[in-house]
């Protein structure tokens, strides 16, 4: 039995505290950073803003107080958006402590640093002279799904292996199955970028191109994640597993990623603005990602062709349709 902390009540977060719960001997907690949501889930014992038709059981508690959610925890795992991710562990930092085990189960890349979140957290841990050890929880698991107790397996990875152990072994049930790797690096720029690319196949989508279209860009996705994630210090085996591959056709195809459906929208014609206001708060890492990912393409000279569409729709309102025209006219290459 651990004593552990789940830090954000997103859907994301939401549900790994009900896959905990079913393991049936940890001591949980789960905080929101607003006192109106927690207070909301305690009282009707459900996330209806975030993760409806869900019950929270009661061995779950819920706080708006970190000192509360962070005390006595032994493993704390962090399921906010990744914009949030630098701003929260300010907060969470002075009342770390040695001996905790961090989990970061947030896909994707701050934008003015270029970092991933593992470093992020990292890097405000130092300026309070702490060290832990983090691990990165990735690979394709819809929130609805795993709250709903549906077969999934992800990927727990870490520089250190004891974390990696313990938390495949803690957090390991019926329904959730883990494997550990040790190329942090790969998982997480996997678990990042595969929301692009699913931006992408939700305009294809959207576009009406067919299948074999889709087929096409997903193949090419990985093949750019994997050129970016080598460069960056990743393994090419890594985007070929959980993280990599199986993320990014779960993200590519099914109906209940967001990501996917925001390209879907612009593939119809909608604009941005208006899709984002439709998710109610709900956030599709994908359009933050997509510069960052750039960002980091140029600084390794790595070419993202698929990712540069993406940006130009995204932010210079691009049609669609041009930009598959272009992919599809771009000089030819060996595979």
């Amino acid at each position: 039995m651990s004593r552990i902390a789940v830090m954000g009540t997103g859907a994301w977060g939401t549900a790994i505290a009900l896959s905990l719960a079913r393991c049936g001997d940890h001591d949980l907690t789960l905080w929101s950073h607003s006192s109106e949501v927690s207070e909301t889930i305690a009282e009707r014992g459900e996330n209806a803003a975030f993760l409806a038709g869900f019950p929270i059981p009661k061995t779950i508690c819920v706080t708006s107080k970190i000192e509360e959610a962070l005390r006595a925890a032994e493993i704390v795992v962090s399921a906010m958006p990744s914009h949030h991710v630098r701003a929260s562990y300010e907060q969470f930092a002075p009342l770390l402590r040695s001996g905790q085990m961090l989990v970061s189960a947030t896909k994707g890349i701050e934008d003015e640093t270029l970092l991933r979140m593992s470093e992020v957290i990292a890097q405000v841990l130092g300026q309070f002279d702490l060290s832990l050890p983090v691990g990165v929880l990735s690979g394709p698991s819809f929130a609805q799904e795993v709250a709903g107790g549906s077969p999934t397996a992800v990927t727990i990875a870490s520089y250190d292996a004891a974390l990696a152990v313990r938390i495949q072994r803690e957090f390991g049930s019926q329904s959730l199955r883990l494997y550990t790797n040790d190329d942090v690096v790969g998982v997480e720029l996997g678990g990042a970028v595969k929301n692009v690319i699913a931006i992408a196949a939700g305009i294809v989508s959207g576009l009406g191109l067919g299948h074999n279209s889709a087929a096409a860009l997903i193949t090419r996705g990985i093949a750019e994640t994997t050129r970016l994630a080598i460069a960056c210090g990743g393994h090419s085996e890594t985007l070929s597993g959980l993280s990599g591959i199986g993320d990014l056709v779960l993200t590519c195809t099914g109906s209940l990623s967001r990501n996917r459906t925001v390209g879907i929208e612009l593939g119809k014609g909608r604009k941005l603005a208006a899709i984002l206001a439709g998710l109610h708060g709900k956030v599709a890492e994908g359009v933050r990602t997509t510069s960052a990912a750039l960002g980091l393409a140029r600084r390794h000279q790595v070419e993202m062709p698929i990712t540069e569409q993406v940006a130009a729709i995204l932010q210079e309102d691009k049609s669609p349709l041009e930009a598959m025209r272009e992919l599809m006219s771009r000089p030819g290459r060996v595979e």
